[in-house]
């Protein structure tokens, strides 16, 4: 996972902390890493809640050792992008990066895979075995510089799989405890129930030690810091004229901060779209929601304040792409299609697609994948959990009545389309809406029934009654019959077809889909 590198292009630039703030984890972590510590242990956890800055705290410990000859590897796990997240690749990408820092190492290695090619297919503790513990024994570590190297793994608990998450902890660990790799383990993540129980177990409890990174007013000093030294850029890149920000503008955004990094990193982006009136009007318009809605989201909410940013992010998105901008955002999240899938399903070309990630770029960005691709990054899962969520994002979520509607708007569709479409070759669609020239009527067709069936999919989102009497409803034998038939018969073998007789309303379809397991698909 190349991604996943703490230097790597697909990263950049990445979160790193400011000059002068978190020195004491810094330097807590530094003498750990250096072997200057009291504590001794192996294996360091890095645990605290979203936002807190783990990955800055890791991104700047890595290039803190990368010149010392102190690093072993990196991995920054990211669970919204299949690249970074995938558990298969977790340690083949930590011995990749062993291989370039020791030539006896990389030699052993391409022996090993030369020998067996499936090698880098086999479960995660086969490959830890055969591709880094046994190489290891046939180098001598020390006279090759690879003790007490440290190897980073960042954001574990969004690697993909609760399960595979604590396999990997205990591979780790055991190693640890046998002495059979040379590193030292720098973990982060949240303190999810799982890793959070795997840590905790008292066979673990001799091999590592924890530092937690809290939500905290005591970094309030070092928050003014960095807003002074960002609002100061800002300034002189606009022209801007000095004192700006006030005081008391700054004193106000540290206590709405309240010592959640993510939080003031989100606004100085804000304050800083190009696409906006200025800097001085996007700050105002900060100001002004903390002022008018302090009172409006309960104090005891621990994210308050980041949603209250992330409501005016969802205001600020104008009328035009509103519905669009949801809509993307919940097919985004079904991981099922691409930006050209998104767009193809939404009915609008690439373009228009793109300007409406426009509108959200304070909290997301479109990542270039080379050759005229790309696709939505968010700059942290927060801004998704905020919109699942109801209670917090009120009428901006993406799931609740939104997501029925939707269900329901999909599914008028398509029973319009299956009624007015004699000819597989010609469809006929409804008159709005206007779609572009370019797009092919049938994979639109096509993109939509598979979307449907992925949003009637979303787990603890059942269907309501409505919309599952309306399915019952559908001329499914003629749905399917505009499918051709190497794409039916993938959608009849689809694992994720298996759950559909749990929703009421879909008994039709699985008896049509029985039969054509019977009978053999349409052409």
């Amino acid at each position: 996972m190349p991604d996943a590198f703490h230097d790597s292009a697909a990263r950049y630039p990445p979160p790193k902390c400011h000059p002068g703030t978190r020195k004491i984890y810094i330097d807590q972590i530094m003498d750990w890493a250096l072997g200057k510590s009291e504590h001794k242990e192996p294996v360091l956890w890095i645990r605290g809640p979203f936002g807190v800055g783990k990955s800055a705290v890791a991104q700047s410990v890595a290039e803190a050792l990368k010149p010392m000859n102190q690093l072993a590897a990196t991995l920054f796990f990211a669970l919204s992008n299949t690249d970074r997240d995938n558990p298969q690749r977790v340690f083949t990408s930590i011995i990749y990066q062993i291989t370039t820092l020791c030539e006896s190492f990389a030699h052993v290695i391409d022996a090993r895979i030369r020998k067996d090619l499936s090698i880098t297919t086999k479960s995660i503790s086969t490959q830890f075995e055969e591709l880094l513990v046994a190489p290891l024994k046939q180098i001598d570590t020390m006279k090759n510089g690879l003790e007490g190297r440290v190897v980073i793994i960042d954001g574990l608990d969004e690697c993909r799989g609760t399960a595979v998450q604590c396999e990997i902890i205990r591979i780790i660990t055991t190693s640890a405890q046998n002495r059979t790799t040379p590193f030292r383990w720098l973990i982060t993540s949240r303190p999810e129930d799982a890793i959070l129980r795997t840590m905790q177990s008292s066979a673990l409890s001799s091999i590592h030690f924890a530092i937690e990174l809290s939500v905290s007013r005591d970094i309030d000093h070092e928050i003014l810091m960095f807003l002074i030294d960002e609002f100061t850029k800002v300034r002189e890149s606009h022209g801007l004229p000095g004192p700006w920000p006030s005081d008391e503008a700054l004193s106000l955004l540290v206590e709405r901060g309240a010592g959640l990094w993510i939080y003031i990193s989100a606004i100085v982006r804000f304050i800083n779209d190009e696409n906006s009136f200025g800097p001085e009007d996007q700050l105002r318009i900060v100001l002004g929601l903390t002022a008018d809605m302090s009172n409006e989201v309960q104090p005891i909410n621990p994210l308050a304040e980041m949603d209250c940013f992330y409501i005016l992010t969802m205001k600020r998105i104008p009328p035009i792409f509103q519905t669009v901008a949801r809509r993307m955002i919940l097919l985004h999240s079904l991981d099922y299609l691409d930006l050209n899938g998104i767009a193809l399903c939404l009915g609008l070309s690439l373009e228009q697609l793109r300007r409406c990630c426009t509108s959200i770029q304070s909290v997301a960005e479109l990542r270039s994948l080379g050759l005229d691709s790309s696709e939505l990054h968010f700059y942290h899962t927060s801004f998704i959990d905020f919109l699942y969520d109801p209670t917090r994002s009120r009428g901006f979520s993406v799931y609740g009545e939104f997501l029925i509607q939707y269900r329901r708007e999909l599914l008028e569709w398509l029973h319009t389309v299956c009624s007015r479409t004699l000819n597989p070759s010609q469809f006929t669609f409804p008159a709005s809406p206007v779609l572009p020239k370019f797009v092919d009527r049938g994979e639109r067709y096509r993109c939509v029934l598979g979307t449907f069936w992925e949003l009637c999919l979303v787990p603890n989102h059942p269907i309501d009654p409505q919309t599952a009497t309306s399915i019952s409803n559908l001329p499914f034998r003629k749905m399917l019959g505009l499918i051709p038939k190497t794409v039916l018969k993938w959608y009849i073998e689809c694992d994720k077809l298996k759950h559909l007789d749990k929703n009421v309303g879909f008994c039709s379809l699985l008896n049509v889909l029985g039969a054509q397991r019977s009978d053999g698909v349409p052409t």
